[in-house]
Order: C-alpha cells, then structure tokens, then sequence
C-alpha cells in the first residue's frame, strides 16, 4: 500500500507548507510512528515561525536535512538543531515549545515525526534530547560494493542502535543511496514498516516512489529491493510492532479519552492573562510558561460538538 501526502500550512504566521502522509484514513500508525509531516526543500523567503505550543502523550522526533531550527521549551531547553542531528522530545503528562528557523541558511528541508506514546508512559516526566552523532550503518549492493548510508535515528538497525530514548519496540533510519545503485533491505519479521521518499529517484520493487510518499509493508514483508537512478535518495524507514492499543490523537495532544483530551485543551487555554503563580496556585502546572522568541501562543481549537473516540 502507498500513502501519498497531502498538503497541509503549518500555521498561520509561516509560509511553510507542509505534505503529511501520517495520518491518513487508510493507514493511522506504523508501529508507534503516528504523524509524518515532510516540508522543503524551500526558501526562505518568510521562515518557519511555529510560537508556543502543547503536547501530551507522544515523543515529537526532527530530523533536518537543510537549514537551521531552533527548539525551546517549557522544561528550559534550548537546542539549535542543524542537518544530520536529531532533536527528540518526550511530552508524557505535558510540555510547550517552540520552533524558529534560523537566518542564514537559504534553505529549509525536514521531517517532523510524533511517537506515540504507551499507556504506561502518558504520564511520564517531559525530557528533552538532542542527537548530533548518531551511528551509521554502510549499504552495500549486490556486488559486495558501497551503495549508501543509513544514519540509524531510534532503535536498531543493520546490526547497531542508537542512544535516542524509546518506548516501543521501533526503529527508524535515515537511507542515503548513491546514484544507479540496487539496494536488497532485510525487514525486521515482527515489525510493520513505512518507507517515506524524501529526496531523489527510487524504485521499490520495481515501482517508483513518489517524494513525500510512503509505501506501507505489513508484518512478515521480509526483504524489500531499492533502485536508484541518474540522481542520489534519500528515504527514512519507519518500524515497528502494531502498537496495540487505541489512541485518541486530537489537535497537538495523545491521549486514550475524550476526557484526557478535554483536560489537556482546558489546561493549556487557561493560561490565557494569567501568570505561573495563579496557575500554580490552581494546581494547573503541566505547561510552563517560557520565551517562545515570537511572543506570543498558539490556543487551542474549540472541541468538536461530538464526543472523540480512540481509534
């Protein structure tokens, strides 16, 4: 099955557009993996300006390719991120936070992931880390010959495995192929798997990807054969075992209920002309305020008339 993206603003103060392919109506998660949004290569003409938010119950992962971004949260971080890095960040019970794209770099190329988290660990502590050397895997060809890079983000792969903090059994990986090369890939046989084309020609098994696409392989797939052209690619393959559990993924929040939900937004949106003691004071401290550099945050939308149902 392949999930093509769809186009989507990031928000209101950007001009960044962005494809998402995760979720879509035909394919919810892979594994933990629940959100893909995939935006650039594009120029900065006004930036990427995304003020304060929330989220709860999931892990948000950027992986840059092009530019420079810099991330602040409610937990005190501040972390400029640049191509090959990973920034990774653990919203458990809560967390607010920011993203700038940093002058100086024309170009602006990445992906931006959610993890959802377990049941077990909703309400964890949030934590923030960030990646700047992660191990790399060699990809050879048929021939015994070097055909690429994988840069190993969560979990293992190829034999090694990254120190990025997980919750799930998954994996992902960065794949970078070298022009006119044929790549036989061996899939974990317990994992489910999301192949995401994200920059250059290829082929899998035979039939072309589109950019921004993700070509879905159920559990058992076994190996999978990636051929490349006249130009270099440069996919990321997204694993893991079906998560076996319902979420209710609404807004920038995870949860399990309607409730969880509905606390969550009501939280979030009464910080609205009130300072961290009248918060603290009314026992409402998940999102701590901190400077966003856009002065100013991003409230929630009305919750729809309905009641929201995991699925």
């Amino acid at each position: 099955m392949i999930i093509e993206p769809r186009p989507v603003k990031l928000t209101t103060r950007t001009g960044v557009e962005v494809r998402r392919t995760l979720p879509h109506r035909d394919l919810k998660m892979v594994g933990a993996w629940c959100f893909v949004d995939h935006f650039g290569p594009t120029e900065q003409t006004d930036g990427m300006v995304v003020a304060a938010h929330p989220h709860t119950g999931l892990q948000t992962v950027t992986w840059l390719l092009e530019g420079a971004i810099e991330h602040r949260d409610s937990i005190g971080s501040i972390q400029h991120i640049h191509p090959g890095q990973l920034n990774l960040m653990t919203a458990g019970r809560g967390i607010a936070h920011s993203e700038l794209s940093l002058r100086g770099p024309e170009r602006l190329h990445a992906v931006q992931l959610w993890v959802a988290l377990p049941s077990s660990a909703l309400d964890v502590a949030p934590e923030f880390e960030h990646q700047a050397n992660l191990p790399k895997v060699t990809l050879n060809n048929s021939a015994a010959e070097v055909a690429g890079e994988a840069t190993v983000l969560a979990g293992s792969f190829g034999g090694v495995s990254a120190p990025t903090k997980i919750f799930s059994p998954m994996m992902g990986a960065e794949l970078r192929l070298e022009p006119n090369q044929t790549v036989s890939l061996s899939l974990a046989e317990n994992f489910e798997h999301g192949l995401l084309s994200v920059e250059g020609g290829v082929t899998v098994d035979g039939h072309p990807l589109n950019i921004s696409a993700m070509e879905f392989f159920e559990v058992g797939a076994g190996q999978i054969e990636l051929q490349t052209g006249a130009e270099p690619a440069t996919l990321l393959l997204l694993g893991g075992e079906p998560f076996g559990e319902r979420i209710l993924m609404w807004w920038n929040f995870i949860g399990r209920t309607h409730e969880d939900i509905a606390q969550a937004r009501r939280e979030w949106n009464v910080r609205d002309g009130q300072s961290d003691e009248q918060l603290t004071a009314a026992g409402l401290t998940r999102f701590a305020e901190f400077d966003d550099l856009v002065g100013g945050w991003i409230p929630a939308p009305e919750l729809p008339s309905v009641r929201l149902n995991p699925r």
